[in-house]
């Protein structure tokens, strides 16, 4: 461990920033340092260039290829948008009864974990099903769970090419 990763231990628990986060930014300041003070851009932006494809290539040996997506979509159709995602991805989904803010109508929540190789197919079917719909799509780094689940009886429809779990 070097002093920009104790650095980063420290502000991450005082600030919730991940470690390589931290780092990232602190070796950004430094390149740009580097650059002002030796009149060297050209090394300075190739060092962070390289920089950045070695932490995004560590999080791919670290965390794999299997990224997973959480998905929050705010439909006027979840009752339709969930048995179309169900039998057309095979993806089990939770549903969310929620309160709009300002209008403060009763409205259902279609929650989804998926993966990184299906989340295309689900923007396109939740779009095609209701263009109005309002989808939230965040990374997630670690999914837990106790059991499988065995409410879904849809079997997951794979392309060619893919890999079965």
């Amino acid at each position: 461990i070097d002093g920009t990763e104790i650095l980063a231990i420290i502000i991450n628990r005082k600030k919730g920033f991940t470690v390589g986060q931290v780092v990232l930014v602190i070796n950004i300041f430094i390149f740009g340092i580097y650059g002002w003070i030796f009149h060297d851009w050209h090394i300075a932006l190739q060092s962070l260039l390289m920089y950045v494809v070695a932490f995004k290539m560590i999080d791919i040996v670290i965390v794999g290829l299997d990224e997973l997506k959480s998905v929050l979509i705010i439909s006027s159709k979840p009752k339709e948008l969930s048995k179309i995602i169900m039998n057309q991805l095979g993806l089990g989904l939770t549903i969310i009864h929620g309160k709009g803010g300002f209008s403060g109508a009763a409205r259902e929540l279609l929650f989804i974990v998926v993966e990184r190789l299906d989340l295309a197919d689900l923007k396109e079917i939740v779009l095609r099903e209701d263009p109005e719909a309002f989808m939230a799509i965040e990374n997630l780094h670690e999914v837990v769970s106790g059991k499988q689940s065995t409410f879904v009886p849809y079997k997951r429809k794979r392309s060619k090419g893919r890999r079965k779990h």
